[in-house]
């Protein structure tokens, strides 16, 4: 987004939502074809999905649209933004990514989802959202639907299938909506996964274009360590200064053991690189607070555009730009966190002075046997 847009509406301080690991997983309805979801301007963060079990989380992510060419004097090449330069969409014309080459679709991005050979999808949860109002105003009503395509398969409709987040202001129109894919991708396994059709807005404007798509998959697989898995979703705007719009997610009755292992992943629109004071930090146990982050992902500048794990690109995309321009899907080491083991977990997400959208969390732990 444009350096000098207006501070999103800040979020205020969360309620301090504690998630027992001991509720029956949350399992969404098929999607419903009339009426469609309702859609809201705030969804606090609420538990997708738990489990226990030998396995672990694998993602897919990719973002919908990228520069076209640059707006701003100051601003960088657009080629070398795609290389990872410095650079906020609100400085580029955005333009649509497509790499299926089918003429009844007018965007489309690629990523691998990494299943283990030999698992067994549990569940599958596909998550899109981007910004509606740039050059052009985008229809809400378009929200709710995309086009999916396993690996080597063709396009099937998807719908959303639970409360959509949706709001408003001077600069953007955003969204997120999701839905359950669990048979989909038990079916199609690993390999390139395409989604088509993200309902986001191209152009320029001051707050910018941005937008994208991310598979999240928990799977099970008797080979692997006994680990306990969560998917927490909502639609929640951060904004600075810090303490004025922080967001906290704990979960507790982990009992992770000393030395035990951990990934914590994160899916936020419209963070820019480069524009300081977002951060995210866990505290263990009310006590030790750690912050997280890696060499692609500072700790002052998190949400960034990147799409990493442990700050590298560990699966294949089409296209697979560094920097992009508004939308962040990162997998962070949460190891360091556990060293002493822990029983609860508190993340609190910080916005920068620009603000963004937070619509995904999803941890991993190792569990004692």
């Amino acid at each position: 987004m444009g350096s000098s847009r207006r501070i999103l509406g800040t979020l205020g301080l969360l309620s301090c939502l504690v998630f027992s690991p001991y509720v029956p997983a949350v399992q969404a309805s098929p999607a419903p074809q009339t009426p469609a979801p309702r859609e809201m301007p705030r969804i606090p963060f609420t538990q997708r999905y738990h489990a226990v079990q030998h396995g672990g989380l694998v993602r897919a992510s990719n973002s919908g649209i990228s520069c076209r060419r640059e707006e701003s004097p100051r601003a960088e090449p657009c080629a070398e933004v795609k290389r990872g330069a410095a650079g906020v969409n609100g400085d580029f014309e955005m333009f649509y990514s497509e790499v299926d080459k089918d003429p009844d679709t007018y965007n489309s991005t690629r990523a691998e989802l990494k299943v283990p050979q030999g698992a067994k999808v549990s569940y599958a949860r596909l998550y899109w959202g981007g910004n509606l109002r740039v050059g052009e105003q985008k229809p809400p009503e378009g929200n709710g639907r995309v086009l999916v395509a396993e690996p080597g398969g063709a396009y099937k409709e998807v719908l959303a299938d639970t409360v959509m987040g949706h709001r408003t202001d001077a600069g953007s129109d955003a969204y997120q909506a999701s839905a359950d894919v669990t048979p989909l991708v038990r079916k199609g396994g690993a390999g390139m996964w395409t989604v088509a059709q993200l309902n986001i807005a191209m152009g320029h404007s001051e707050a910018g274009a941005w937008g994208g798509w991310t598979l999240v998959a928990a799977y099970e697989h008797p080979r692997e360590p006994v680990r306990r898995i969560s998917l927490w979703d909502g639609f929640e705007s951060l904004a600075a200064p810090p303490g004025a719009g922080d967001g906290l997610v704990a979960v507790d009755g982990l009992d992770a053991p000393a030395g035990a292992s951990g990934r914590v992943g994160v899916v936020a629109y419209d963070g820019d690189r480069g524009t300081l004071e977002d951060s995210l930090t866990v505290t263990v146990d009310s006590g030790r607070r750690v912050s997280l982050g890696d060499p692609e992902n500072p700790f002052n500048d998190v949400m960034n555009s990147t799409i990493t794990e442990f700050g590298k690109q560990t699966f294949a995309r089409q296209p697979d730009y560094m920097n992009n321009l508004g939308y962040d899907a990162d997998v962070f080491d949460l190891s360091p966190a556990l060293s002493g083991g822990a029983r609860s977990l508190s993340f609190r997400f910080t916005g920068e002075s620009q603000g963004y959208f937070l619509g995904v969390l999803f941890v991993q732990t190792d569990a004692r046997r």
